[in-house]
């Protein structure tokens, strides 16, 4: 069983996430850093693309493993460069629709290539 909480002596969340999630019960998934790859290994250059493509990977990771968007929960992010935040937030948000694991935003100098803009790791639980 999963809990998502945000406790009230603690400041509200700064985005749709979840401050706190209580796992108890559950088999879990932890996955790798997904990039924004297509599967013919091609990258684009835009990285809301590849924010775009970084979450179908979890998506497809998750579908292998019979779980769904919901099961999430804890996503980290790492980001390499000038971003639109606005347009990363929407993003996001249609992504996860609706749904708010606990979630870390970070900024890096860079990632294991210097096309790759965005890598984010996800562990995901479920009965």
């Amino acid at each position: 069983m999963k809990q998502f909480r945000n406790p009230e002596t603690i400041h509200k969340p700064l985005g749709g996430y979840a401050h706190q999630v209580e796992i108890t019960g559950e088999r879990m998934l932890i996955i790798s850093g997904q990039v924004g790859m297509r599967p013919d290994g091609t990258i684009p250059e835009d990285p809301i693309e590849q924010l775009d493509l970084a979450f179908e990977n979890i998506f497809r990771n998750l579908r292998a493993a019979n779980m769904q968007v919901t099961d999430l929960v804890k996503l980290t992010t790492y980001l390499v460069g000038e971003w639109d935040t606005d347009k990363r937030r929407a993003l996001v948000a249609s992504k996860l629709a609706g749904h708010q694991p606990a979630m870390t935003l970070m900024y890096a100098a860079a990632l294991a290539s210097p096309a790759i803009k965005v890598e984010i790791d996800a562990w995901a639980s479920c009965k």
